[in-house]
């Protein structure tokens, strides 16, 4: 199959089809504020990948993922569950975000990545799943879930379920393609 490369757009296929390639946003620093914003995704993405080193915050809320789109973020809808390996723990089921553990304490130290896909481009929904470690503990938290959104996905924000504690550690950054 012939492949033309356009430029800094993509490689275009012979069926027309483009792909940019990874892009990698800036990492931001999550040591202060009580949410972190990535907005201005392009209308062509179909997977981000959220990424977190030694991520905390001040408070007992557990963190989330959340999407928005041209109309702002949305905080309900979020379907699926988070668990926790190794325990007994029944596990968290999402319904504000993506919910990155099942419980949380000020001294809970996040690292991993939660993937978010498109899986139905007719009803702008979209899957993510994920694995987050603590460096803190011995513990493991596995994500699972589905959101549609109103429209094209155009940012995601990381935040509590709460919405007051206060990110106090660590850097988050995504990538997309």
């Amino acid at each position: 199959m012939p492949v033309t490369i356009n430029g800094s757009a993509g490689v275009t296929t012979n069926t027309g089809a483009v792909y940019n390639g990874l892009q990698t946003d800036t990492a931001k620093a999550s040591t202060s504020g009580t949410s972190i914003d990535f907005t201005s995704i392009p209308n062509w993405v179909k997977r981000i990948t959220v990424m977190f080193n030694g991520v905390s915050t001040n408070g007992s809320s557990v963190v989330q993922i959340q999407l928005g789109d041209s109309g702002g973020v949305e905080t309900t809808g979020y379907l699926g569950a988070v668990g926790r390996t190794g325990t007994s723990t029944a596990g968290l089921n999402n319904s504000a975000g993506f919910a990155l553990e099942d419980s949380g304490v000020a001294t809970v130290v996040r690292h991993g990545s939660i993937v978010i896909s498109l899986l139905n481009s007719s009803t702008n929904t979209w899957s993510a799943f994920g694995v987050i470690g603590r460096s803190d503990s011995a513990n493991v938290y596995m994500q699972g879930g589905t959101k549609p959104l109103s429209d094209v996905l155009t940012q995601v924000r990381i935040t509590t379920v709460n919405g007051t504690d206060q990110f106090d550690a660590g850097t988050i950054n995504i990538i997309y393609e």
